[in-house]
């Protein structure tokens, strides 16, 4: 799986970051930063979390090889 993140839609809320600070941090503006957009089956759960939690949709995974990764 992949992390992909719309910089566009970030508000800053950090979340992400709460909850997944190995690949989510949060750059001197606020804005999301992907650290590691490669996610390993088992932090998959934790990952998907921090997605689900972002209240814009600003971050979201994909399966690697797929039309974002192109």
């Amino acid at each position: 799986m992949r992390i992909h993140a719309d910089i566009g839609k970030c508000q800053g809320y950090g979340n992400c970051v709460a909850i997944d600070a190995k690949h989510f941090d949060l750059d001197d503006d606020g804005m999301v930063v992907v650290i590691d957009d490669a996610v390993a089956p088992d932090e998959l759960d934790t990952t998907e979390e921090a997605v689900r939690s972002c209240p814009v949709s600003a971050i979201w995974t994909q399966a690697a090889g797929g039309p974002a990764d192109e």
